[in-house]
């Protein structure tokens, strides 16, 4: 296991960093890869002072006041949109299920458009409102779906699945009325829906980094006794798990991961069901090292999809859950046509 993570591991950091390196050069303006990296080693404690600046002050300012905020948030949110999809395929027992499936992402978007519809996402906590409005929202939605579940003290994953569903499908419906009735303020409201990093700064990056660490370290926690999980739940109550408590730790933690990805980058799709499955493909079924192998390559997913949306029809942005969606559907189909195969044989 330790062999696989640290060659997993090592490999996608690598190919994370060539990736940060790749996306801070493109946009609007190009800029040389050797100025990047003469620009981010000045940031390095005994590197700085061996590098000559030899680029204009112009490509520091962008890099530092745009595009690198930007890549760091892309990378923060795959993460956390990635560990939460593990945690619930883990939970559910099921590799395709998704993070959205509990409806937070339906709470987090009521949340956002009320602000936006009335015109207050300014008024309360200044850029902070939608945020922490849509973190509120999120969070009711999971405690109202976990209150639904509950069977005689107990949550069933059937009738969780089926709560969330009904959630989702209410929430959708009703921010779909606030977008139908809206005239002015149509466009930002579904614009926020399909997801975007657009005008996002450092503040961002610092509010969704504390809920990504812990929900990491609560999750790695429970690795072991997701593992034990996928063998039923009678069986990992005899190897000694705290079956029910597991699930709502785990279900509760992956929910305010999802929430605080949601909160500042609107609904982004299939980032926490694809990102998973392929790793799991890749190591095979362990938890200790499909958490972590997923943060990195949810980060770099998140990230090239990020790249393609602001750069593929410059100066126009198209909104990051509609290349999240194109590049992750067809896969998805994929995954369905092969398991139909699978039951077929």
């Amino acid at each position: 296991m330790k062999r696989k993570l640290i060659v997993g591991g090592g490999v996608g950091v690598i190919l994370l960093l060539l990736s940060i390196v790749v996306s801070l050069s493109i946009g609007t303006a190009n800029l040389p890869i050797a100025d990047i990296v003469g620009i981010l080693g000045k940031h390095i404690p005994g590197v700085s002072s061996h590098i000559e600046m030899s680029w204009p002050q112009s490509s520091e300012q962008i890099l530092n006041k745009v595009r690198i905020p930007r890549v760091l948030l892309g990378i923060l949110v795959g993460a956390s949109l990635s560990i939460a999809g593990a945690a619930f395929q883990g939970v559910l027992r099921n590799p395709l299920a998704d993070p959205y499936s509990l409806g937070v992402s339906s709470g987090a978007s009521v949340g956002a458009a009320i602000l936006i519809y009335f015109g207050l996402q300014f008024a309360w906590f200044g850029q902070w409102s939608i945020p922490i409005v849509a973190f509120a929202t999120g969070a009711i939605s999971l405690f109202l779906v976990l209150k639904l579940a509950l069977i005689d003290g107990k949550l069933k994953m059937e009738t969780l699945i089926l709560s969330g569903v009904v959630m989702q499908a209410f929430l959708g419906a009703f921010v779909s009325f606030l977008v139908s009735i809206s005239n002015q303020v149509i466009n930002e409201i579904i614009f926020w829906l399909m997801g975007s990093l657009a005008l996002r700064g450092w503040s961002y990056v610092y509010m969704i980094m504390p809920y990504l660490a812990v929900g990491m370290i609560i999750l790695m926690g429970y690795a072991r006794s997701l593992n034990l999980l996928a063998l039923g739940e009678r069986q990992a109550a005899h190897l000694g798990v705290h079956v029910e408590r597991t699930k709502l730790i785990v279900l509760t933690t992956a929910t305010l991961i999802t929430a605080s990805a949601v909160s500042v980058a609107g609904v982004i799709g299939f980032v926490g069901l694809i990102v998973p499955h392929l790793i799991r493909l890749i190591v095979g079924p362990d938890y200790r090292l499909i958490i972590p192998l997923s943060a990195i390559g949810g980060g770099i997913y998140v990230l090239w999809a990020d790249t393609i949306a602001r750069t593929l029809l410059s100066p126009t942005e198209i909104p990051l859950g509609v290349i999240t969606a194109f590049l992750g559907a067809p896969f998805f189909a994929y995954l369905l046509h092969k398991d139909k195969k699978t039951l077929r044989g």
